[in-house]
């Protein structure tokens, strides 16, 4: 049996992974602040839910003693992420930005992995198949937004990307600090979620396919690596 917990589960591409895994057969715990939200989405899907909060070191913890009161924890998808809209789905205007902004930001996309990877370390070293996917992006890569003929370039906006660039280097720094574990992190491509207003041009089963592709490597799949749904990426 694997256990897999899914931060920020309870809509969107942490939904549709919870989905795609519970058919693998793994056993999801549905991570959501909100738990009428999360015990919602954990009863349709069949899984379980978590109360988590990855901005608050008490949520996490606490998580963390369910989970391993049930039996410890094989793969944990960092999902849980923030994009800064305005009211009518905008992009706030890089002049407009403001540290304040950022940190927001960081805080769940940036320090919330870092918060829910130190604590739950411990259970995932205790598996024989550890998993680690860190739900990224193509913002996250400088030379496409740097590119005038790529994509993502058109992207105007100052905390979302930058918080995405760090978490890749995050991924990078604990693949080599923990061999035991496969770390990755997975590009989903331009998802309709709600983090973006439904303006993706991509549904989220086509989205979660390489997150759902990562999150069920064995042990001798790769680690350290940047993909989307085509491969691996150059980082």
């Amino acid at each position: 049996m694997t256990n897999t917990l899914i931060t920020g589960a309870n809509k969107g591409l942490g939904h549709e992974t919870a989905r795609r895994l519970i058919a693998a057969g793994h056993t999801v715990y549905v991570g959501a602040r909100d738990p009428e939200r999360g015990r919602r989405a954990a009863e349709e899907l069949g899984a379980r839910f978590v109360r988590l909060d990855v901005t608050d070191d008490a949520s996490v913890a606490a998580a963390v003693r369910t989970i391993e009161a049930e039996g410890g924890l094989d793969v944990l998808v960092n999902n849980a992420g923030i994009e800064p809209r305005r009211p009518d789905g905008g992009f706030v205007d890089a002049a407009a930005t403001t540290a304040d902004d950022v940190r927001t930001v960081f805080e769940t996309n940036v320090l919330g992995a870092v918060r829910v990877l130190h604590a739950f370390l411990p259970l995932l070293r205790r598996s024989a198949n550890p998993v680690v996917v860190n739900v990224s992006s193509g913002l996250g890569y400088t030379p496409a937004l740097a590119d005038p003929a790529a994509p993502e370039h058109f992207y105007p906006g100052l905390a979302y990307p930058a918080s995405k660039a760090a978490l890749n280097m995050l991924t990078v720094q604990y693949a080599k600090a923990f061999d035991g574990i496969r770390i990755n992190a997975a590009d989903p491509g331009f998802t309709a979620t709600d983090l973006n207003h439904h303006s993706g041009t991509q549904t989220v089963e086509e989205g979660a396919e390489v997150i759902v592709r990562l999150a069920g490597i064995g042990p001798d799949g790769p680690t350290g690596t940047f993909q989307n749904a085509a491969g691996v990426l150059p980082w």
